[in-house]
């Protein structure tokens, strides 16, 4: 089984890709790490500046994700600066900015860095929803409250782990990283 460490001091993240991974034979292993957040307009371009950092401590391969929420009426935001909105103004305030306003598309998007040497990698994933008008459910982290995927009359806090991961944008883009790291893994005998 090949061993990738996931570089993030968020618990709730590793649960979501370690499920995802173990079904492809990768071994996830928690690195408690604070990564230093770039500020670029592209969320793979902060991920794979953190796989970077994560990569020269390890020295083992190693996944960064790093993830966003982007708002059509406000032409993206909060995008690649979903977390610090969130620590600064939150839910309420992201709600407070759609008042009154009819277009509440969204998506989130994620975007994975992975560092198998001699290889970097990274893999991003979409899925679109809307913005609900008020937080609903318990489960779940960030933005996941306010946030109704296509399809879905829940949000993604109402769905509960297994369930946001039929419609997870980190769960699509962690599939894709299940599926590169599995033929690495076969190309490269499991010795990386």
């Amino acid at each position: 089984m090949l061993r990738v460490y996931f570089a993030t001091s968020n618990k709730n993240k590793y649960e979501e890709a370690y499920r995802i991974l173990e079904t492809y034979g990768v071994q996830l292993e928690l690195f408690s790490f604070e990564k230093i957040e770039i500020q670029a307009e592209r969320l793979d371009q902060i991920a794979l500046f953190a796989a970077r950092q994560a990569y020269s401590v390890l020295r083992s391969p190693v996944l960064v994700e790093d993830s966003g929420l982007f708002i059509e009426e406000l032409k993206g935001f909060p995008g690649p600066y979903s977390q610090y909105v969130f620590k600064t103004i939150g839910i309420e305030g992201i709600l407070k900015l759609l008042e009154g306003v009819k277009n509440r598309k969204a998506w989130f998007e994620a975007a994975v860095a992975c560092i198998c040497p001699p290889y970097e990698k990274t893999f991003t994933d979409r899925v679109y929803g809307k913005i609900s008008e008020e937080p609903r459910g318990k489960s779940g982290f960030g933005f996941d409250p306010i946030f109704v995927p296509e399809g879905e009359t829940r949000t993604f806090a109402e769905l509960g782990i297994e369930e946001k991961n039929k419609y997870s944008h980190r769960s699509r883009a962690f599939h894709r990283v299940g599926k590169w790291l599995k033929s690495f893994k076969n190309n490269h005998n499991g010795t990386r």
